[in-house]
């Protein structure tokens, strides 16, 4: 199957082995998913920048290595971070598309259904994807699977909302009007709020108040302060959620002045953190993070095992942000059409990356297609890439099943250093750019996702 992957300061389209699922997974054909610009061209950015820039700019990540290398070694680490570096990473968490086949654990849905699929590392760039239950919900009546890729960048803006805790009436200033911003303007104007939006892009500032702002602003034509006081009757905003990307801290000290006493901020996007105690103490105010989608997020139990949270006492959990906004958008309270700007076909995926590279005014949604027929699904769903032609050396034959980095950094290079005894003849793993990546950096003949593809190889003689 084709699926994206971020490596060196570009996108690239690869065909890897695709996934099987697993007891409490949904395998899904992908029909389309969404490009987070801020996002993923962050990590785009990030990944084509020299080694010693990534360490000054990521030291918790240095500190790893320098652990690792205490641990294990020199060899082994060099081992490790270029083969990380060789692999590239898997882009994308937000898609939609119809159910190939589903666990045995899930009963709630079955194959032919419509879903949207959320997830860093699950919900990828991938023609076919396989997501753990409680990142998935079904694609309503009225919603189609074109709007439905939106799901996770609308359960992000949703959980803003809800930590902001809007009341019917209240005035809420929304900073940065990118795409999580339009979504959180519509959102906020179906709670009943009124809104008040600010951005330094007056084409986004435009398309919000054609999206339902009360008043939308020019941050820098504008004095913001003076403007939010003059809306407001002098008090200040109930409420300013931030869902502006910067690393300077003025956007969250704006954020203080704007609100009104015993008000409250909610920081949704990646903006500097350099807060003064005085705005906060004088006027009282709450200071909230949001955290992604909703809660669930980043819970092992939650995402990977499938255990749900009571619905009395957590009434919206990712998955049921998720729903909740995909009937909002069926119902067309969010207008998810007017900000989808962009589409390409995933084979073009790298032409659609470096054109938000270069672009002077990006793009608020693209999304990537990928053509569902029947003449290619067999090809999406093989799990199984020959790298190299099969040549029989008289040599000892292993499979390894499992390529994390304990295999990597110990079992595969001893192998290396016994080749003259073993030859390495297939990489199995769950995951089939990881499967690819390994098999290329140790020789593999081939790659695949499904160990009874080795089990029923009979040039295999041993199988680790």
């Amino acid at each position: 199957m084709k699926q994206v992957l971020i490596k060196k300061g570009h996108a690239i389209v690869e065909e890897v082995p695709a996934p099987l699922v697993d007891d409490n997974g949904v395998l899904v054909e992908v029909a389309y998913s969404l490009i987070s610009v801020g996002t993923e061209m962050a990590s785009v950015e990030q990944s084509g920048k020299p080694l010693a820039r990534r360490a000054l700019e990521q030291p918790e990540k240095v500190l790893k290595v320098v652990e690792h290398l205490r641990r294990q070694g020199l060899q082994k680490t060099v081992a490790k971070v270029r083969g990380q570096l060789e692999a590239g990473s898997p882009s994308g968490y937000s898609c939609s598309g119809t159910v190939i086949q589903v666990g045995r654990n899930v009963s709630d849905l079955k194959p032919g259904d419509w879903v949207a699929c959320a997830g860093a590392g699950k919900a990828n760039h991938a023609e076919i994807v396989m997501v753990p239950r409680n990142l998935v919900v079904k694609v309503p009546d009225g919603c189609t699977l074109r709007e439905a890729a939106s799901v996770t960048l609308g359960a992000i803006a949703m959980q803003g909302v809800r930590r902001a805790d809007p009341r019917l009436g209240e005035i809420v200033a929304v900073i940065g009007l990118g795409l999580l911003g339009q979504l959180t303007v519509q959102l906020l104007k179906a709670a009943g709020c009124r809104v008040i939006g600010f951005d330094l892009d007056e084409r986004r500032v435009v398309l919000a108040r054609e999206l339902g702002a009360d008043h939308a602003f020019v941050s820098l034509e504008v004095d913001v302060q003076n403007e939010a006081k003059h809306l407001t009757d002098g008090y200040g905003v109930d409420s300013t959620i931030i869902t502006a990307a910067s690393q300077s801290d003025t956007i969250v000290q704006q954020a203080m002045e704007i609100t009104r006493k015993k008000g409250r901020v909610v920081v949704v996007g990646a903006v500097g953190l350099g807060l003064k105690r005085s705005p906060f103490y004088e006027k009282e105010l709450d200071f909230l993070i949001s955290c992604s989608y909703g809660p669930g997020r980043y819970d092992g139990r939650y995402e990977e095992k499938g255990l749900d949270y009571p619905y009395a006492y957590v009434r919206w959990t990712e998955n049921r942000n998720m729903a909740e906004y995909l009937r909002l958008v069926a119902e067309g309270k969010v207008n998810v059409r007017a900000i989808i700007e962009r589409e390409y076909d995933v084979s073009h995926a790298p032409e659609a990356y470096e054109e938000l590279k270069t672009a002077t005014e990006k793009p608020l949604g693209v999304l990537l297609a990928y053509g569902v027929d029947e003449s290619s699904y067999e090809r999406k769903r093989g799990t199984k890439i020959t790298l190299k032609p099969f040549k029989p050396t008289g040599k000892i034959n292993v499979a390894v099943i499992g390529a994390g980095s304990f295999a990597k950094g110990t079992h595969l290079p001893n192998l290396q250093k016994l080749s003259d005894l073993y030859h390495l003849r297939a990489v199995v793993s769950a995951t089939g750019s990881n499967a690819k990546a390994t098999a290329q950096q140790f020789g593999a003949d081939y790659c695949t996702t499904n160990y009874g593809d080795v089990l029923a190889d009979e040039t295999v003689d041993v199988v680790m």
